[in-house]
């Protein structure tokens, strides 16, 4: 007859690939054994061995071998005991089998077979070191399995909190000035050990956290030196009870993370390989050819290359300058984050991100369609040259602030033709210099007066693209007014005075 039996838990199995969630953490004994509701006893094997169990399995069978899996809690209640055992070896092989299957422990219930615990089983216990529980006739064994059941959930709630916290605490680090370093370090201390970066070269590039022993050291560089993108992208062993991983970077460089920690919890694998994941990111950025393209950009715009000379190493055509800023932002707080720039960036098709105090600032290639993000309010300039990337700057910056008034999502710098294309220029501009010559000196005054003409002397529109006090809009207008000489509710000097402001 087959084994009747109550599994807790399925076995987890083992995965090439990393998990999506941390396997289920191993109950200790002694935790089940503290449960004043059950009144379990330790009767028989070592009194503290450390000992923990997968799952509990109610078994019957004679013979609990085949049908074991390791680590179990195996639970009877000695039907299978014969009437007349006698001073035989029935225990002895009963209990050595079980060992050999690699249970973990041995529940024996007191009712209804038998009225206590069989001698020769506890000699045979402590014979071969497997705890034997006594369970009590008021305790079911429906009950112990619940119990480990119950565990088992608190561990694994557990561990999936501590793997949420760790994600978090690796991509702050990240984003700090010094990301590599940074993430070494929060990765040492989630895993209570000790973490190294490894050059191609298989030199220790950078470490965080306590130094493991020489022999320990020296076995987790060999580790390292097996690993490879692709298979096997990571390897693990122990040495003198500390366990080593290696996990080879996906940048495809060579580049290594190694860990040595004095245990292996059930969620360190995912921390470990989320850590090699940012570590990839980080790595590969520099020495990829678009990476390093980027920063020959950089350094020549800083030595005093021409826009229009750097654009080719980013790539031909027009460009268009996008402003966001996240919907929940306020003036008094720094936001975004650097992890929240970089994505959106890659949302919109562009690396070459600015992470200002509250505004994002992307480059993005024209040909690229700008599209609304959740929880974004952009601002993109028209299609402009390498040479006139400045002046987009500017038209993202209006169009966002125009964008933030009116609460739409994005708002487009208007590039059609207007009234000052038939004007030349040189007059245009000599003319709003003169024009504007009273508050020029006060920039506040010029911005001020603009966003209120183009949000159409809207106070509290243009508070809100402002950051400030419709009061303070209210005192900005009637100083310009009073400066320029002008009556601001006369459309016509609205109009000349809107003309004049678009040629600054």
């Amino acid at each position: 007859m087959p084994d009747q039996s109550v599994p807790v838990a399925s076995p987890v199995p083992v995965a090439s690939s990393v998990p999506a969630v941390p396997p289920t953490p191993p109950v200790p004994l002694s935790a089940l054994l503290a449960r004043e509701d059950l009144a379990l006893r330790l009767v028989a094997g070592p009194p503290d061995t450390g000992t923990v169990i997968h799952w509990a399995q109610t078994s019957e069978m004679a013979d609990p071998y085949p049908y074991l899996l390791g680590g179990e809690l195996l639970l009877t209640a000695g039907v299978h005991i014969p009437d007349a055992v006698g001073s035989g070896t029935y225990f002895d092989d009963y209990v050595s089998r079980i060992v050999a299957a690699g249970g973990a422990a041995l529940g024996f219930g007191v009712a209804p077979v038998h009225d206590t615990v069989p001698r020769a089983l506890v000699a045979a216990c402590d014979a071969h070191e497997l705890p034997l529980v006594e369970v009590p006739p008021r305790t079911t064994f429906a009950a112990v399995a619940r119990a480990v059941w119950q565990l088992m959930a608190q561990a694994r709630h557990a561990e999936l909190r501590r793997v949420a916290e760790a994600q978090q605490s690796l991509a702050a680090a990240a984003s700090r000035p010094d990301p590599v370093p940074a993430v070494l370090r929060q990765l040492a201390r989630r895993v209570g050990g000790w973490a190294v970066l490894y050059g191609p070269e298989g030199a220790e590039l950078a470490t965080a956290g306590r130094e493991p022993g020489d022999a320990a050291r020296t076995a987790l560089t060999e580790l390292a030196g097996v690993v490879r993108p692709g298979s096997p992208s990571s390897a693990t062993d122990t040495l003198a009870g500390t366990h080593l991983a290696a996990y080879a970077l996906g940048a495809g460089q060579g580049f290594v993370l190694g860990a040595a920690a004095p245990r292996r919890d059930p969620g360190d694998h995912i921390i470990a390989s989320l850590a090699a994941v940012l570590l990839s990111l980080l790595t590969g950025e520099h020495h990829s050819g678009a990476g390093a393209a980027r920063s020959s950009a950089l350094v020549r715009l800083l030595l005093g290359a021409a826009p229009e000379a750097v654009a080719p190493l980013l790539g031909a055509g027009r460009w268009v300058v996008v402003h966001a800023r996240p919907d929940t932002a306020r003036p008094d707080t720094h936001a975004p984050d650097a992890m929240a720039a970089s994505a959106l960036g890659a949302a919109l098709g562009s690396p070459l991100v600015d992470l200002a105090r509250d505004v994002v600032r992307v480059l993005v290639p024209a040909d690229r369609e700008t599209t609304p993000q959740p929880g974004w309010t952009f601002g993109v300039s028209a299609p402009v040259d390498p040479r006139e990337w400045a002046l987009a700057d500017t038209q993202a910056a209006r169009a966002l602030a125009r964008a933030r008034a009116t609460r739409t999502p994005l708002v487009h710098h208007a590039a059609r033709p207007a009234l000052a294309d038939l004007v030349p220029a040189e007059d245009a501009v000599s003319h709003a210099r003169a024009l504007l010559a009273p508050v020029a000196g006060t920039p506040a005054l010029t911005e001020t007066l603009r966003t209120w003409l183009s949000l159409h002397g809207s106070w509290d529109r243009t508070a809100v693209a402002l950051s400030v006090h419709r009061n303070t809009v209210r005192q900005r207008v009637a100083r310009c007014a009073a400066l320029l000489d002008a009556d601001l509710d006369d459309p016509d000097v609205r109009m000349e005075l809107w003309f004049a402001l678009r040629q600054r």
